[in-house]
């Protein structure tokens, strides 16, 4: 059943790896908790089950943008499904509470926010909840990046209703995952799926800032044409950097929490809607986007955490096809970074927590190999081999034994009392005797201009590689003055050497991913999507929900003639097919003949190849053997149940035929039943 619903739904032939055993424990009504990469198919593992069992499935999900467009997706589909949220108007509100009054809805969206409202238990009691599904579940922990502290009350929901809950997330490593286990499951274990982080079609790749607008407009001008994000660290460069793409020819927007709502939501419609288009943003964009071929997100700012930054790249490439990512970085971003951690609110053990997810990160940036496997192995995965798909598999560093160059900085650090950042220690380091080097005597210390073996550029590279792993700190009470760390002392002491990178800032830039197709094919792609445009215009859904991009382009390969062809597309499910198969068959191959539809209900499966071959029995037999008896014939629907049950003997053909039709056509239709 999960198969044939998967097909008739969705449209697509088989499960993703891991969906289906998902699938099944939730549909047995298991307490689930599912790890999955974004991207993973983590929506159709709730969404499924709900059509599988009786009552309604209530989702709990975070953001009103991802259940709205999630919701337009499963109408489509012809799933009956609904939101309540604050962004509805009176009359969706009201067309909701109705389908759920009269027992219509399979799926209720709802923010986490609504179950402090009195009347939400009253309500779901009443709608007949039988099961919760439980959307970006991180958002439950306090060490999650995102935490909601309404998801705490989803717990007291789950006792209520008493009834089975499955949890969802990308991103959980072994704190977040036993929080969500004590605040959902009372502690009780559920059934566990981890289903992988690896997301192979990501090309992972950092390069440390070097004339960053220059890097962001040359990324992005070689990616022309393809939707992606750019994520910066604040308001202010979100607007600087899309009107500096705007004035580079580039269609290009900013987005952030500082924007009128109106215009956030403007925002977030014309990407949903428009093909190539540029989202510069901060973090507050991205989680309620389920925009499947972004094909590119560039980080022009290091992010807060690994957590963040892979949460982040995952909203490239959801569809599976190829994607690129590229985070850029330098001390700034590291002095940034540590000092918003420094300086805010949260008690001791949770800022030491948040420096080591940054210092990942960091390790991450600074890797002098694969990049995969090291941030795989930070969620406890382990590659086998380098994964031939990030920069450093492409290019590998050129390292070099930089444990006395990394001595001598840190030297420096304490000879002058860990009060100065690393453009003054740079200065002592090579021997430059500026006025402030003069007047505070460090002209005379020991390791004035021992280190004249490296530019200012190569010592810049080394402090910032120094920070990335956590040998030095900025100190946020010494307006940034870098001081060591407990890592630093063995390497000061002699008892540990380090390995660094050569910078990589003049490394060549990488080859551009294409996902597209032929170049004859091209003409077609364009006018599926000129079509897929018009519809969602008219429609005012994301052209996503009409057909993803993969779908489009299956059609431009397939180049279907027919709707039984076309209904062999992946994507194209049986009410997509009913909505929108003419029309784009129509851009394929012109006007075809239009199909019964009942016929259509049965379009690309082997029954509806049966239900021909009854068709044509039919017609042979309208007037009997000889022709010359009384026309009778069997209704459309008929036949399709027929083609559909496919009853091997007179018995189960007798369940859709009288005894006239049974007597005319029951041994000629058993027999097309039989050899088909």
């Amino acid at each position: 059943m999960p198969d044939d619903l998967l097909r008739q739904v969705w449209g697509f032939d088989g499960f993703r790896p891991g969906q289906k055993e998902i699938v099944r424990a939730v549909a047995a009504g298991q307490d689930v908790l599912a790890i999955m990469p974004t991207g993973g198919g983590k929506s159709l593992c709730f969404q499924l089950p709900a059509l599988m069992r009786d009552g309604v499935t209530v989702v709990i999900s975070p953001l009103i943008a991802l259940m709205r467009d999630q919701v337009r997706a499963l109408r489509e589909a012809g799933v009956a499904a609904g939101a309540l949220t604050s962004g509805n108007t009176d009359e969706e509100t009201d067309a909701v509470f109705q389908a759920l009054s009269r027992g219509d809805l399979k799926l209720l969206y709802m923010a986490p926010e609504r179950l402090a409202s009195g009347g939400t238990l009253t309500l779901l009691r009443r709608a007949g909840v039988t099961a919760i599904a439980v959307d970006e579940a991180h958002c439950v922990s306090q060490w999650g990046h995102d935490f909601r502290p309404d998801y705490l009350r989803i717990g007291d929901l789950k006792r209520a209703l008493d009834v089975p809950l499955a949890a969802f997330t990308a991103t959980a490593d072994a704190e977040t995952r036993a929080e969500i286990v004590t605040r959902l499951f009372d502690g009780k274990p559920p059934v566990t799926f981890l289903r992988g982080f690896d997301r192979p079609n990501l090309r992972l790749a950092f390069q440390p800032k070097d004339s960053p607008r220059k890097q962001v407009l040359a990324y992005v001008a070689a990616r022309r044409g393809q939707s992606g994000i750019i994520y910066c660290a604040s308001r202010a460069r979100t607007e600087t950097l899309a009107d500096a793409l705007t004035q580079a020819g580039h269609a290009a927007v900013a987005y952030h929490a500082g924007l009128e709502a109106e215009r956030r939501r403007a925002v977030e419609a014309r990407f949903q809607q428009e093909d190539g288009l540029i989202v510069v943003a901060t973090i507050a964009f991205g989680m309620g986007i389920d925009k499947p071929d972004i094909r590119w997100v560039l980080h022009a700012d290091l992010p807060k955490s690994i957590e963040g930054y892979y949460q982040e790249i995952g909203r490239a490439g959801r569809d599976g096809d190829p994607a690129d990512t590229l985070t850029l970085y330098g001390p700034d971003d590291i002095r940034l970074r540590r000092t918003q951690i420094d300086e805010g609110l949260a008690d001791p053990a949770r800022k030491s927590a948040d420096h080591a997810r940054l210092n990942a990160l960091l390790g991450l940036a600074e890797a002098t190999g694969c990049r995969r496997r090291k941030l795989l192995a930070y969620f406890g995965e382990d590659l086998a081999q380098d994964c031939g798909n990030c920069d450093l598999c492409a290019t590998p560093p050129r390292l070099f034994d930089a444990t006395q160059s990394v001595r001598k900085a840190l030297s420096a650090m304490v000879r002058t009392g860990e009060w100065f950042g690393a453009t003054h220690l740079i200065d002592i380091l090579t021997g430059t005797a500026t006025a402030k080097v003069r007047e505070r005597g460090h002209d005379t210390l020991p390791t004035f201009g021992v280190g004249r073996e490296h530019s200012r550029a190569q010592w810049q590279a080394i402090f910032r590689q120094m920070m990335g792993r956590d040998l030095c700190r900025p100190d946020p009470e010494r307006h940034g003055a870098l001081h060591l760390t407990e890592t630093a002392h063995p390497v000061l002491r002699g008892e540990e050497s380090v390995t660094l990178r050569h910078d990589t800032t003049a490394s060549k830039p990488a080859t551009v991913l294409r996902t597209q197709v032929s170049e004859e094919d091209e003409p077609l792609l364009s006018a599926l999507k000129a079509k897929r445009r018009a519809l969602a215009e008219a429609a005012r859904v994301p052209a996503y929900v009409i057909f993803p991009d993969r779908t489009l382009i299956e059609m431009t390969e397939a180049r279907p003639t027919t709707l039984d062809e076309m209904a062999r597309v992946g994507g194209v499910g049986a009410k997509k097919l009913e909505s929108y198969g003419r029309e784009f068959l129509s851009v394929i191959a012109g006007e075809v003949p239009d199909m019964h539809p009942q016929r259509r209900r049965l379009a690309g499966r082997p029954e509806g190849v049966l239900f021909d071959r009854l068709v044509a029995v039919q017609a042979d037999l309208l007037r009997g053997p000889d022709g010359t008896e009384k026309p009778l014939s069997c209704s459309t629907a008929q036949i399709r149940r027929i083609a559909e049950s496919k009853p091997t003997d007179e018995s189960g053909l007798a369940r859709h035929l009288d005894p006239a039709r049974l007597d005319r056509f029951g041994a000629a239709f058993l027999h097309e039943i039989v050899t088909s």
